[in-house]
């Protein structure tokens, strides 16, 4: 009974360190990084850990983290800003909309939401494409809620769901995934959740023809001669899935330990693959069209300091996954999860989604959770027992992509740019995310019937 006793307080003792999370942030608007440290201090404490050594702990879980994270993270942040500095960002969009006509403007937007979500930050993302959606709306004259539901549908899944961005590269870290093997699954997901999402959900959301709402335009436009050509604007942020993607494809054929799995391998690996696409973004963006290696070294450090947070709050929450999983709470919890019916991808789909609701933020709900996840699953070598790793950090990305209200700033993004009551924001803007979340599990689901 004693022991029983002992166990049932890990619980509570995480559940109070996630709810200390939340009340600072939420009620208190205590920066997310500061948050998440003291609930790993709390939680430490609580199950009479050593003070020296949770310091260790929290050190270690927050210094391992960034390591092998904070290149693959800035680098990531550094592409997607000189492809909006330099152009190639609209170069993308306008080229699609006069490629494939008026009448597929849904595709073409989905298309550029796509490569937007992938290559920059999801705020970025969104204001470079909600003034091409009003514009492409009104010429097509069409509803531009009907173009905008599609295309921020594939941004969001973008960028939920595929490293660079920080939330999935840092699940990718939780769980050791294989990251092609993410990128392969995550496409299967994708596109059904985009298609779905995009096509199918306006048909039951009633009247969609709101008025056109006057945006803010780029302060600085690039005249469409100094763009970057289409191809090359498309083909450097695809650098990293496509370095990747390859090398797991040929490690198929490939001898491990041999000279060209050697070289694949490293090639393919997520911090070789993002700076060569950051070297070419450099060099194609800012080198090339004469700009000069000096604006393009401006341009990074613009990128590192809009960054610079998102890197401190993955840190925080890999200390608080160093300290679930040291103190021995991660395998009480991977004891209940193997002694119940619950899945552990539906069961990390709905820690996160739970976070995400109270916290309004993406990559902290996604780390939060995959702490909590990982410490459960893994053997003390760091593998993960019973689940597909790839599908895994596909379910996590999918809660973390999730219905979200007036505590998300993307919520109130939405909102202002289109001029939406709030009503009407929940209406659209939330239940496409939820659409998305769900449909994304579902497809978790279904891969997992087949490959475990």
């Amino acid at each position: 009974m004693d022991t029983m006793h002992m166990d049932f307080l890990h619980i509570v003792w995480v559940v109070l360190g996630i709810g200390l999370m939340l009340l600072l942030n939420i009620k208190w608007k205590i920066n997310a990084m500061v948050a998440l440290l003291l609930a790993a201090l709390l939680i430490g404490i609580l199950e009479g850990f050593p003070l020296m050594d949770l310091l260790d702990t929290i050190q270690m879980g927050f210094g391992s983290t960034l390591g092998s994270l904070a290149i693959i993270v800035v680098f990531g942040a550094v592409i997607g800003k000189l492809m909006v500095d330099s152009g190639a960002a609209a170069q993308i969009a306008d080229t699609l909309i006069a490629k494939m006509g008026i009448g597929k403007v849904k595709i073409a937007m989905v298309i550029a939401g796509t490569v937007f979500g992938l290559a920059m930050f999801y705020e970025v993302a969104f204001i470079i494409l909600a003034p091409l959606i009003i514009a492409v709306a009104v010429e097509a004259k069409v509803p531009f809620m009907k173009i905008a539901i599609p295309a921020v549908a594939a941004t969001t899944t973008a960028h939920s769901l595929f490293p660079p961005q920080p939330g999935p590269v840092a699940l990718v870290d939780a769980y050791n995934a294989d990251i092609g093997m993410v990128y392969i699954l995550g496409i299967v997901i994708a596109i059904p959740t985009v298609a779905i999402t995009g096509w199918v959900l306006p048909k039951f959301l009633g009247n969609l023809d709101y008025p056109v709402p006057k945006l803010l335009r780029s302060e600085d436009p690039v005249p469409v001669g100094e763009r970057p050509s289409f191809a090359i604007s498309m083909f450097v942020p695809l650098i990293p899935a496509i370095l990747m993607i390859g090398a797991t494809i040929a490690n198929i054929w490939l001898s491990e330990g041999s000279m060209s799995h050697s070289i694949i391998n490293f090639l393919g690996s997520s911090v070789i693959s993002v700076s060569l696409a950051m070297a070419a973004a450099i060099y194609f963006f800012a080198i090339r069209p004469g700009r000069g290696i000096h604006w393009g070294m401006d341009t990074f450090e613009g990128a590192i300091k809009g960054i610079a947070m998102v890197v401190l709050i993955i840190g925080a929450g890999g200390a608080l996954k160093q300290v679930i999983i040291d103190t021995g709470i991660g395998d009480y919890i991977g004891t209940l999860m193997n002694a119940g019916s619950l899945s552990p991808y539906l069961m990390a789909w709905l820690i996160t989604v739970l976070i995400r609701l109270a916290t309004g933020q993406g990559v902290v709900s996604a780390i939060t959770a995959a702490g909590i996840i990982s410490g459960a699953l893994m053997d003390p070598s760091g593998v993960l027992v019973g689940v597909n790793p790839a599908l895994l950090v596909l379910a996590t990305a999918a809660g973390s992509n999730t219905l979200t209200h007036v505590n998300d700033a993307s919520f109130w993004l939405f909102k202002g740019y289109f001029d939406l009551s709030v009503k009407d924001t929940l209406k659209t803007w939330g239940l496409l995310q939820l659409c998305n979340s769900l449909v994304g599990l579902g497809m978790v689901m279904l891969l997992s019937v087949f490959i475990g």
